[in-house]
């Protein structure tokens, strides 16, 4: 049994821990809000970028639909490429197993010297190819696309990506510190029908201050694990240590996967009558026949391949089955399919998709929309209690003042 001088220790341990968790969760608070809002707002904003996109450049993304084959990709990356102009190579290609959907030919390059996003990125365009006719039916200037820089402003702060990343990767990690010591100050000393109300009910008839209290108090209880879920993915792009910290905890295992190396041999003496790019996208095609979409990365050096990889989902990254052709021949150099990878790199693979919710389809983007601007209010409700309990505490002060005066 405790006697009464331990029992006063103990309370006085738990009384001292409640301060070091409130204290923590006060000034991380007010340190990073303003960085918390802007990252949550513009995640928020970013949720639903596909359906945006799809409605405000439908006439560029569709086609109509015809009784015929479609074109050889090959003479499709010409047609693209001419009007992308011969300074901006076509670098990857998106085609679809859909019939209404135009090709994708996009073309980026990069400047790792720039400050600003503006400075580090030259240029990031696609032009869309009517994959029956040839026609181009639209360009996008992905650069100054308003979901591109809403990105880039979630990702970097508008900031070349070595410098803006970690600013934004650390002040999701006190996003996490503080979304756990909230937790902490939220759980009721005594859980009673009273603490129950308080810490799971809003009461939407209070005065303004009491209902600020319960937004913050319970809305973060509520989001608490999807909010997690979504910092945490964001830290595997901001710190390689919590990368790899991922992949060790999901596959068990400290090395890092066998990735098989090949390369293009060019045979003089062979000539292909079909273009080998159509050879290998039409391999690929055959092999990948689940896929909703094809990415193909065309070689970029003398001994490179063709990446081809069939993607499954609708707009989503995990999945996909990775092949690689040779780019004299067509001939197929190595097949990796996603049953292939260890758990680890598939969580890794999923990252993108569960930080957007994306993978849950509508509802996980609606899920992700949802929490992401709760977290947005998290600051801001938080602030006002801080700025609250301030202005009460100076006002004993003030009324001392005006008696000493008086008298």
């Amino acid at each position: 049994m405790y006697n009464k001088e331990e029992k006063s220790k103990q309370k006085k341990g738990k009384s001292l821990f409640r301060k070091v968790v409130e204290w923590l969760h006060l000034w991380l608070g007010l340190v990073s809000g303003i960085l918390v809002v802007i990252i949550s707002v513009t995640g928020c904003l970013f949720v639903f970028q596909q359906e945006v996109n799809n409605w405000y450049y439908h006439k560029t993304l569709y086609v109509t639909p015809e009784q015929r084959p479609v074109l050889p990709l090959s003479q499709l990356l010409d047609k693209a490429q001419a009007a992308l102009g011969p300074g901006k190579p076509a670098s990857y290609i998106t085609t679809y197993t859909a019939p209404d959907k135009a090709w994708e030919f996009s073309c980026y390059s990069g400047n790792d010297t720039a400050i600003t996003y503006f400075g580090a990125i030259k240029y990031y365009e696609a032009v869309y190819v009517n994959p029956y006719t040839g026609e181009v039916t639209g360009r996008i200037d992905f650069k100054r696309n308003f979901f591109s820089i809403v990105k880039y402003i979630h990702w970097s702060l508008l900031l070349n990506t070595k410098y803006g990343q970690p600013i934004v990767g650390w002040s999701t990690f006190i996003f996490v510190i503080l979304l756990v010591t909230g937790l902490i100050m939220w759980w009721p000393k005594k859980w009673t029908r009273s603490t129950r109300q308080q810490s799971f009910k809003i009461k939407w008839k209070a005065s303004f201050k009491r209902l600020n209290y319960d937004l913050h108090n319970v809305l973060g209880f509520y989001a608490l694990i999807i909010a997690l879920v979504i910092a945490l993915t964001g830290m595997v792009w901001s710190f390689t240590w919590f990368e790899a910290a991922v992949y060790v905890a999901a596959s068990g295992s400290t090395q890092p996967p066998a990735i098989k190396t090949v390369q293009s041999v060019k045979n003089n003496n062979e000539v292909a009558d079909i273009d080998p790019l159509d050879i290998a996208y039409n391999k690929a095609a055959g092999i990948l026949k689940g896929a909703r979409r094809i990415g193909v990365t065309p070689a970029a050096t003398p001994d490179g391949v063709h990446y081809i990889s069939g993607y499954k989902g609708k707009e989503v990254y995990y999945g996909r089955d990775e092949l690689q052709f040779d780019q004299y021949s067509g001939a197929l150099l190595n097949r990796r399919n996603d049953n292939d990878k260890n758990r680890g790199e598939r969580l890794l693979d999923m990252n993108y998709d569960i930080h957007v919710g994306a993978i849950g389809g509508l509802p996980g983007k609606i899920i992700a929309f949802v929490i992401s601007l709760i977290c947005a209010s998290l600051p801001i409700t938080g602030f006002y209690i801080w700025w609250g309990k301030k202005k009460k505490s100076k006002k004993p002060v003030k009324q001392a003042v005006r008696v000493a005066v008086s008298s």
